[in-house]
Parts: structure tokens; sequence; C-alpha cells
């Protein structure tokens, strides 16, 4: 069984180093290779020689004109990306905000993401407070964040966290102090055992 498993949330909250911490314990509990598709990786350097032409300015990656014109196509392209991989049986983690398919229930529509029923789907949305969000994105100080933080308040608009009914079947996770029971709880319910393996060595008595 080949798996896909996405990492959504806004910006500042940790997808990536969570999803990194937990691909090396996802493959040993799931037994197959995976693969890690994060969409500032595989995307970032081209959006931005993209939006250095369009408006001079590389950095512009939450302005209006990219998200109408070049957020959708770096999506497909990303989970045309993980498909592939699934086809040939490599399990997929894809990393990205993804917050309008969150919202929209999307990535838990097999035909809308293209895969078949016996691909074990899960998606987890990552989180934090807006506060805790914020002082991580000026901390690591990443020019692909300087539009959001110039119009902070625009981009907290789009920020939501899923309420009932969006919140069905998604794998809730505060990141902002997690523990290493925590990480093995997020696991364990990826995997859907009861146990998974360890993330962590055990702590000395």
């Amino acid at each position: 069984m080949t798996h896909l498993v996405f990492f959504c949330g806004h910006a500042g909250t940790g997808k990536t180093t969570l999803a990194k911490k937990l691909v090396g314990p996802l493959m040993k509990a799931c037994a197959t290779p995976f693969c890690l598709l994060d969409k500032d990786t595989l995307y970032g350097g081209y959006s931005a020689a993209a939006m250095a032409m369009l408006t001079g300015d590389s950095n512009d990656r939450d302005s209006p004109l990219f998200l109408e014109h070049l957020r959708d196509p770096e999506y497909r392209g990303l989970l045309d990306t993980a498909r592939d991989n699934l086809e040939l049986g490599i399990s997929a983690i894809v990393v990205g905000p993804l917050s309008r398919e969150v919202r929209e229930r999307r990535l838990f529509d097999r035909a809308w993401l293209g895969v078949d029923a016996d691909v074990a789907l899960r998606v987890v949305w990552v989180h934090t407070s807006e506060e805790t969000a914020h002082r991580r994105i000026v901390e690591r100080a990443n020019p692909d964040d300087a539009y959001k933080l110039a119009h902070w308040d625009e981009y907290r608009q789009r920020r939501f966290e899923p309420g009932v009914g969006v919140r069905d079947d998604l794998l809730m996770f505060d990141n902002t102090a997690p523990t290493s029971a925590d990480y093995e709880a997020l696991l364990a319910r990826i995997v859907g055992e009861p146990r998974a393996a360890t993330l962590m060595p055990p702590m000395p008595v």
C-alpha cells in the first residue's frame, strides 16, 4: 500500500520541519519508501524568477497577481508529482499551505486528487497561534516572507482554523511546543495503528 500524507497550514506553523521530522519514522512504520515534496523547494526559485519578471519583485509571492495566476499551477504540479510517485509505488509527503483546498475539502476528494482507493490518504493541519507564527516568520528572515510581513493585516485575513465539518478527517496538530509523545501520537494516527514506531529515543530514567 502507498501513502499520501499532506502537511498543511499557514506560514510559520512549522509544516516543513514537522514533515522532515516524521519522514524517517513514517518509512519505518509503513515499511515503504517516501518522497518529500515541499512546494517552496519545488517551485520557490521558479516563482521568484517569474515574479521578478512580472513585477520587478522576486519576493512578491503573496500578492494578488501571484495568487491569481501562479498559485494554482504550483499546487497542480505538486499534486501531479506526488501522483507520479504513487504510481511507481513510492509514498509521498506533500508540504504546502493548501488552506483553500483544506477549507473546500478537496484533499479528501480522490477524484480531484486523481488517486485510487488503495492509497492511504491522511491530511495533517499544522497550527499555532497567529502571534507565534508571526514571530517565527520574523525570526527566520526569509525574503519570501517579505510581502506577508509588509501586508500582515491583509495576509491574516486568509488565515483560518478549520471548524466543525471542515475538521472531519483532519489530523489536527498543535506545533507550538510539541513533545516526543505528541509526535508519536501523530505518527500513530497517520499510520493508523494503535502504536507506531518510536520517533524519539527513550528518555533516561
